[in-house]
C-alpha cells in the first residue's frame, strides 16, 4: 500500500487552527514559535484568536496554513514515529500547500518556507488593484468545458483556468469583467452553478505575472534541497525531485493552473491507495476519495485526529 501526504491551500484557514495541537504537543508549539520568529510576528496568536479578517489576508493565511500542516507532521514524527522517507511514496500540496509539501519533505527549511510564503502572499495581493480581478468556481463543469467558456469570455481580457479540482469543480481567474461574462456563459451552457469567489486577487492567472517575477527573485536566493520523497507539482501534475526543477515550478505556479485532478489521478495510477491530509480542513480528503476509487483518505489536524489516524 502506497501513501501520499497532502497539504491544503488557501481557503481552508479558520480561527483556532492549530491551537489544540499546540496545547497538547510541544512539537507543535515549537513549529509555531519558529514561524513566529521567522516572520517577526505573532502569527500563532492570530491563528488561535483572530480576528478573522486579518487571518484571511493572503499574506497571513498562506504561512498560517503551512505552519499548521508542518505542526501536524512534526507531531506525527515525535508521537507516532513517522518517517516521511520511509512511510510516504509522494507528497503534494494545493497551491501554497506545495510549499508545505516541500518543507515536510525536507526540500525547504521551516523558517525559509514561512518567509517565502509571506513574500508570495504580499506579491500576489499587490499584483492587481483590488476590485480589478476576480475568480469564480464552475460547479458541474470539467476542464474542457471550462476552458471553452474561458476562451469565449475573454474577449481580449484575461480569463484563465486557475484550478482543476476534479469532481466537476473548475475555478476561473482573471479580469473581473471577463469572469462576470464567464459566469453568464456558464449558465447558458448548462453548468450547474457559477459562483463568484470571495478572494482578494485573481490567483493563478496571467494577471499574477508581477508576483511571479517577485517569486523568481525570492526563490533565486532560497536554498532548495532534493526532497526525501518526490513532490507532485501543481503545474506539471507529475513528480519532481530536482531542486532547480522545483525552483522553476514554484515560479510557474504563480500564474499557472493548479492541476489537482490530474495530480490525484496520477497518484492513483502510481499505486497510491492511502491519502493523509495534514493541517486545516478536509477539502483534499474529499477530493481524493472522489477521484481515486477505493482509496482511504483521512485528515489530521487536531489531537483527536492524531490519536485516531496517526499510526
Amino acid at each position: 500500500m502506497k501513501t501520499a501526504f497532502l497539504f491544503p491551500g488557501q481557503g481552508s484557514q479558520a480561527i483556532g487552527m492549530g491551537q489544540a495541537l499546540a496545547e497538547a504537543f510541544p512539537a507543535a508549539r515549537a513549529v509555531f514559535e519558529e514561524v513566529d520568529a521567522a516572520l517577526g510576528q505573532k502569527l500563532s496568536r492570530l491563528m488561535f484568536e483572530g480576528p478573522e479578517a486579518e487571518l484571511t489576508l493572503t499574506a497571513n493565511a498562506q504561512p498560517a496554513l503551512m505552519a499548521h500542516s508542518l505542526a501536524v507532521i512534526r507531531v506525527l514524527e515525535v508521537e507516532k514515529g513517522l518517517d516521511l522517507a520511509r512511510d510516504a511514496a509522494f507528497v503534494a500540496g494545493h497551491s501554497l500547500g506545495e510549499y508545505s509539501a516541500l518543507c515536510a519533505a525536507g526540500a525547504l527549511n521551516l523558517a525559509e518556507t514561512a518567509r517565502l510564503l509571506r513574500i508570495r502572499g504580499d506579491a500576489m495581493q499587490a499584483a492587481v488593484p483590488v476590485g480589478e480581478g476576480a475568480m469564480a468556481a464552475l460547479l458541474g463543469a470539467e476542464w474542457e468545458l471550462a476552458s471553452e467558456i474561458a476562451r469565449e469570455a475573454a474577449q481580449g481580457a484575461v480569463c484563465d483556468v486557475a484550478n482543476d479540482n476534479g469532481g466537476g469543480q473548475v475555478v476561473l481567474s482573471g479580469d473581473k469583467a471577463a469572469i462576470d461574462r464567464a459566469c453568464a456563459i456558464a449558465r447558458e451552457r448548462g453548468v450547474k452553478r457559477a459562483i463568484p469567489l470571495p478572494v482578494s486577487a485573481p490567483f493563478h492567472s496571467r494577471l499574477m505575472a508581477p508576483a511571479a517575477e517577485r517569486m523568481r527573485a525570492a526563490l533565486a536566493d532560497a536554498e532548495i534541497r532534493a526532497p526525501q520523497v518526490p513532490v507532485v507539482a501543481n503545474v506539471t501534475a507529475g513528480p519532481v525531485s530536482d531542486p532547480e526543477a522545483i525552483r522553476k515550478n514554484l515560479v510557474d505556479q504563480v500564474c499557472g493552473s493548479v492541476r489537482w485532478r490530474e495530480s490525484m489521478l496520477w497518484l492513483g495510477a502510481s499505486g497510491v491507495t492511502r491519502f493523509i491530509e495534514c493541517g486545516t480542513g478536509k477539502v483534499l480528503t474529499g477530493i481524493a476519495k472522489r477521484l481515486v476509487a477505493g482509496s482511504d483518505a483521512v485528515s489530521i489536524g487536531t489531537p483527536e485526529d492524531v490519536a485516531a489516524h496517526g499510526d
